[in-house]
């Protein structure tokens, strides 16, 4: 197969609506041919509803594709330089459409073939979710795919290291399976009544680092820091939960934040991700479209992606 056929397994084709002219979005390539990125939709909800919380983030890609047509130019004005970066659109995974525990699995071998194809073409992938389980397939497949463990951020009012099978599991299950690192595993943005004691124990007892929103809120989030001990050792992620932001902020999420984050944090962290060599993954994710208001998370969405794609100028090819 040339490249110019190549699909990922298990995936269909991005559905977009008319992209206004001049927009970023009208850079997005139908072909992985001379491609650094590939943008990939995780739309699949299953796990949020196994953990119990409200339905709608299978929508998240769609709607950031609507809402990047729209918003967003090739050009970044403050650097007075073009986002130059060839990203192929590889369009959604598509559900295995079983219920239950049974058919979130086959939805993860889904993402994770899909994700070691991109992988094989030469491809940083980009995704865009989704319940964040979905994480797990993905960042263990490029795990697989430099045969090492990674170092990792993620940004999130929740652990994500539950025991139970749904959203709520991906991160303990990437240490269990040695995928992830803890050492150089940070979380940052966590709220302070909403992860279980046991959780935190488990995870500070693996080498975690654990940092409270109240501690960002009084000192700062510290990006290149918190990028420093992923990346201490070699390649590493950056995974947003748009929940981490405050629910004025990001209300088309599964579980609102009350007391989450400021954007430009989150912003912060996205660009100097994109700048870093040494991260190889980059997901958005649990933007549930059905809780929105006037697309206002579906414009934070597109800006985080624009903010790491900016970043992502400054590698060298």
């Amino acid at each position: 197969m040339s490249a110019s056929e190549f699909r990922a397994p298990f995936t269909a084709a991005a559905v977009w609506p008319e992209v206004r002219p001049g927009r970023f979005a009208s850079t997005l390539r139908s072909s992985p041919d001379g491609c650094r990125c590939a943008l990939l939709g995780l739309a699949d909800d299953l796990g949020v509803a196994l953990n119990g919380g409200r339905p709608g983030a299978r929508g998240g890609p769609s709607a950031f594709r609507a809402a990047l047509a729209r918003y967003g130019v090739p050009w970044d004005g403050e650097r007075r330089r073009a986002l130059d970066v060839a990203i192929y659109d590889a369009g959604d995974i598509i559900p295995a459409g079983a219920d239950g525990e049974q058919g979130l699995l086959e939805t993860h071998a889904r993402v994770e073939r899909a994700v070691a194809a991109l992988r094989e073409r030469g491809m940083l992938v980009l995704c865009v979710g989704g319940g964040h389980d979905l994480s797990l397939p993905a960042l263990a497949a490029v795990s697989a795919s430099l045969g090492v463990p990674l170092g990792g951020i993620n940004l999130d009012a929740h652990l994500d290291v539950r025991e139970k099978v749904g959203s709520g599991m991906p991160f303990r299950r990437l240490i269990e399976g040695r995928w992830l690192d803890p050492r150089r595993f940070v979380e940052l943005g966590l709220g302070r009544f909403v992860n279980d004691s046991g959780d935190l124990e488990w995870l500070r007892a693996q080498g975690g680092t654990a940092v409270h929103a109240d501690a960002i809120f009084e000192r700062g989030l510290d990006a290149h820091a918190a990028l420093d001990v992923a990346a201490s050792e070699g390649p590493a992620f950056v995974s947003i939960d748009l929940d981490a932001l405050d629910q004025s902020i990001a209300p088309g999420v599964s579980a609102p934040n009350p007391l989450g984050l400021p954007l430009r944090d989150a912003a912060r962290l996205a660009e100097a991700a994109g700048a870093r060599r040494e991260i190889q993954h980059f997901d958005l994710m649990e933007f549930n479209p059905s809780y929105d208001v006037d697309g206002h998370t579906a414009k934070v969405a597109a800006l985080l992606f624009l903010q790491f794609v900016a970043g992502f100028c400054q590698r060298a090819p």
